[in-house]
């Protein structure tokens, strides 16, 4: 089991940027944490008030943007301009070649989102960008899926994505790797994660990165919310 904690992470402060990278990402480089399967990046950014990054380049990556307070502004080479608010999800493929550029859409309050990075199964093609929101109708709803449904968007890859929410109340939940590679992101709360006969203590900004037919129960004590990714078993 691969632990990565909040506090251990890759840290950058550019007075109007603050961001926490799980991996290694730009000028923090470790050689312990290259990604997890095709996943290269989970950015935990925090934006100032009418702040954000400039029109920039990327290629050959699947890039989604899961914004937890606050609203980001997007604009793209691809005529798409929109605003992404707190709960929704946005994913974006920068396939042959796409700028952009991602503002917080406030001039009065900071934004937070998750940036994350996903290597596609197939290198060029036509860039791509959805956005939506997607009910909580369960403990786990599937937001990206590998064929796209009414109710869950794709990426290009074989990857799938779950938001995990739990309340005191619920039951433990139970996330199986199902022969593929997995990792967990807590986004916000605490909770007991048990593997095995292994029982530890997660929190804000914590991953757990699992292979194989392995299954982790997480259970909470207050309000829980986390990602969990399945992902390729190799890449």
């Amino acid at each position: 089991m691969y632990i990565r904690r909040a506090d251990e992470r890759g840290k950058a402060d550019f007075g109007w940027l603050q961001s926490a990278h799980s991996f290694s990402f730009g000028h923090y480089y470790d050689a312990n944490h290259m990604g997890v399967s095709a996943l290269r990046v989970i950015n935990d950014d925090t934006v100032a008030p009418g702040a954000g990054f400039a029109t920039h380049g990327h290629r050959d990556m699947e890039i989604i943007s899961y914004v937890t307070e606050g609203a980001l502004k997007h604009k793209d080479s691809e005529g798409n301009e929109h605003i992404i608010p707190e709960g929704d999800i946005q994913v974006m493929s920068a396939g042959s070649g796409i700028t952009h550029s991602e503002y917080n859409a406030s001039t009065k309050s900071r934004v937070k989102f998750l940036q994350i990075w996903v290597l596609p199964s197939e290198r060029g093609g036509k860039p791509g960008y959805a956005q939506t929101r997607i009910q909580q109708d369960d403990t786990v709803t599937a937001l990206i899926t590998p064929e796209p449904s009414q109710n869950t968007l794709s990426i290009k890859q074989d990857m799938s994505l779950f938001r995990v929410v739990l309340q005191p109340a619920d039951d433990a939940v139970e996330l199986s790797t199902r022969g593929k590679t997995g990792y967990l992101h807590i986004v916000k709360g605490l909770a007991n994660l048990t593997h095995s006969d292994d029982s530890i203590e997660v929190t804000m900004g914590d991953g757990i990165g699992l292979s194989g037919d392995e299954i982790i129960t997480l259970s909470s004590t207050g309000h829980l919310e986390a990602l969990w990714f399945e992902l390729p078993a190799s890449v």
